[in-house]
């Protein structure tokens, strides 16, 4: 909750005139607390997930020529009835696992002592919760006021979250392929032997809860405002759509960001099955080349170009090929 009740008063407390940014940001924020702002990702997640799948399912749905070309393996084809099922069973676990996991995350104290009873029981509760508004701010470090971070600043705090939660959600993702982290959590998500753009949260709520601990320790380490938070956790859920929509278009903004792995570098992850133990890397193929886990995709590449060179560039490749090569 921002301490100014109008732009004057932001204005002279900033010693400058706002920006435009800023000046939205104090009209939609003033009189909000920090924990309702920080609930904004929940509702960012349920948004995303909704919507920005829907294009990759009606492209399936259809199966034009012009599209379906792009499809990595265009001899599966998920109904939407499928597509649907995988939906509700992701809504459920966001409601049930990721909702209260974000008002757990939210730094609390502890509610303990003797509130009375009555209307002074409640006022006493009450003071409780609203300190937890401010804790936020104190435990973690994100801050909701003025002024606005800077383009510069979001980008290199940006950069860092991407970074530790690639590193940290390799060695999750690899501690899932265990015996035991596989057939308890992880054979959900393998499921889909071809992803698609719903399947990318399709997961046990365990595993949504150990992989949101990596998603969440870069803010932790390099606090930032709670804008740069909103656009952290819309841009990860973004990025786990794309590497699962299941279509490697040639046009996509993300194949300039250098050791970005997409789609088709993690549709091979899926493809291989339980048994994978090639491209665990949430992002970047860094820490697969570093640590030997991207040989089995890089021989894959090797089988498909052949494949590719014998059929003038236009062969539909399925496992049959690739076991027939």
């Amino acid at each position: 909750m921002l301490p100014f009740q109008s732009i004057q008063e932001a204005e002279a407390a900033l010693g400058r005139n706002m920006t435009i940014g800023e000046t939205l940001w104090l009209k939609y924020s003033a009189n909000k607390s920090d924990y309702f702002l920080y609930c904004h990702n929940t509702i960012f997640l349920f948004i995303v997930y909704t919507l920005l799948p829907l294009p990759y399912a009606i492209a399936e749905h259809l199966r034009s020529y012009k599209v379906d070309r792009f499809k990595i393996q265009p001899k599966v084809k998920h109904s939407l009835r499928l597509m649907f099922k995988c939906y509700k069973h992701v809504m459920t676990v966001y409601t049930v696992a990721v909702g209260p996991l974000q008002l757990c995350s939210f730094p609390v104290v502890q509610l303990n002592g003797d509130y009375g009873s009555g209307d002074s029981r409640m006022l006493k509760y009450l003071s409780h919760v609203l300190k937890l508004q401010e804790d936020l701010k104190k435990a973690i470090g994100i801050r909701t006021g003025l002024p606005l971070p800077s383009a510069s600043e979001m980008f290199w705090q940006l950069l860092v979250y991407v970074l530790v939660e690639d590193y940290t959600n390799y060695w999750l993702h690899r501690m899932l392929h265990s015996k035991w982290g596989y057939d308890k959590i992880h054979r959900i998500h393998h499921e889909f032997t071809a992803s698609f753009g719903y399947a990318a949260s399709y997961a046990h709520w365990a595993e949504i809860l150990i992989f949101g601990f990596g998603s969440l320790l870069g803010p932790m380490i390099v606090p930032g405002h709670m804008i740069t938070l909103w656009l952290w956790m819309i841009l990860r859920q973004m990025e786990a759509i794309e590497t699962h929509c299941g279509y490697d278009f040639p046009w996509t903004p993300s194949k300039y960001i250098p050791f970005y792995g997409g789609a088709e570098y993690h549709d091979y992850h899926h493809f291989v099955g339980g048994k994978s133990q090639s491209n665990f890397a949430s992002v970047f193929t860094y820490c697969d080349y570093i640590y030997g886990t991207d040989k089995g995709s890089r021989y894959q590449k090797e089988v498909f170009a052949k494949l590719r060179e014998k059929s003038g560039g236009k062969y539909e490749i399925s496992m049959e090929d690739l076991k027939a090569e």
